[in-house]
């Protein structure tokens, strides 16, 4: 299902975190069948970003399982619903986790105005524009939105974008030396320091240096290409929708691995924390995993390394090192 159709079908992220929260209550609340489990497996399968959602708030009630010391939860009922019942204390500490992620998940709505939007490390937030148009800043990002909110500029970091197309006025992004036109676009750009990386999830967006001297003129990118682009050059590969998706899954506190180095992986998570992986032997750093972190994960991440190859891992004041 591609991400039109899923918003077609009421699945936007908002309503498929809802949708996650829903069966995850469900399934500690009330009666849970054979049939509910089959439903269950069926909406996680249709699409990647319902198994993600479910996941993460999966891993929040487990983690509110562990707790030992909880603030209690009021749960408001409608009166004909109310009975002489109390949840158990870490049933309701987990209903008050799902409430927290959901919520959280909701759009920051700014003002029309030239603004500057920022996030710390880890942090990610939400801009919902007057024309319904949304951006997505992932951790340690800059961005900086025109007073008209039809163009912006990309200091920092990384961010998701989903436009709408305005043909007399199309939405413009500068970004380190290049500009992205949208052509009715949901992209993902992200400035790294060697080269800007454009992903291009739906639609049409142009990628063009911002000098008109610069060795190659812009590139047109459909659905599935990957642009990478330096200061001489524009490279474009084509990937899956489930490559794209992994990319994306950032947007919901995940980091999905397939095939990547430790050294990748340790790179990637250390754009999220400020507690940092150190991988000192070339050896170790070019070993290959598979699988999903939150972004938070540092010290998991460490003792999967540790469990899985029989590396060192050793903790110093906002250093995790992994070594022989």
């Amino acid at each position: 299902m591609s991400n039109a159709e899923l918003e077609a079908a009421g699945g936007s992220a908002q309503q498929v975190e809802a949708d996650a929260a829903a069966w995850l209550r469900r399934r500690h609340f009330g009666e849970w069948t054979q049939d509910d489990q089959a439903s269950l497996d069926q909406w996680r399968g249709a699409a990647l970003a319902h198994e993600v959602a479910y996941l993460r708030l999966e891993a929040a009630w487990d983690r509110t399982e562990r707790l030992t010391a909880l603030h209690p939860f009021k749960v408001e009922q409608p009166v004909a619903e109310a009975r002489n019942w109390r949840l158990p204390l870490s049933l309701a500490a987990g209903l008050a986790a799902i409430a927290l992620l959901t919520t959280t998940a909701l759009p920051v709505v700014r003002h029309s105005g030239s603004a500057v939007y920022s996030t710390p490390v880890g942090g990610r937030e939400i801009i919902k524009l007057a024309d319904g148009s949304r951006i997505e800043l992932n951790t340690a990002t800059v961005l900086r939105l025109s007073a008209d909110q039809r163009g912006a500029v990309l200091e920092k970091g990384e961010a998701y974008f989903q436009i709408r197309h305005d043909a007399a006025h199309p939405f413009t992004l500068a970004v380190a030396g290049r500009r992205v036109i949208d052509l009715g676009t949901k992209f993902l750009v992200r400035d790294n320091p060697d080269a800007v990386e454009v992903a291009l999830l739906e639609g049409r967006a142009r990628l063009e240096p911002v000098a008109v001297t610069a060795p190659r003129r812009g590139v047109i990118l459909t659905p599935g290409d990957v642009a990478v682009a330096t200061a001489r050059t524009i490279s474009v590969t084509k990937v899956s929708p489930d490559e794209l998706s992994n990319e994306l899954s950032w947007r919901h506190g995940l980091l999905v691995f397939h095939n990547a180095t430790l050294a990748q992986a340790a790179a990637v998570l250390n754009r999220y924390n400020d507690d940092k992986l150190i991988i000192d032997d070339p050896k170790i750093a070019a070993l290959t995993i598979n699988g999903t972190f939150r972004t938070n994960d540092t010290q998991v991440f460490a003792r999967m390394a540790q469990d899985v190859f029989g590396v060192r891992v050793t903790y110093d004041a906002n250093t995790t090192r992994i070594s022989r």
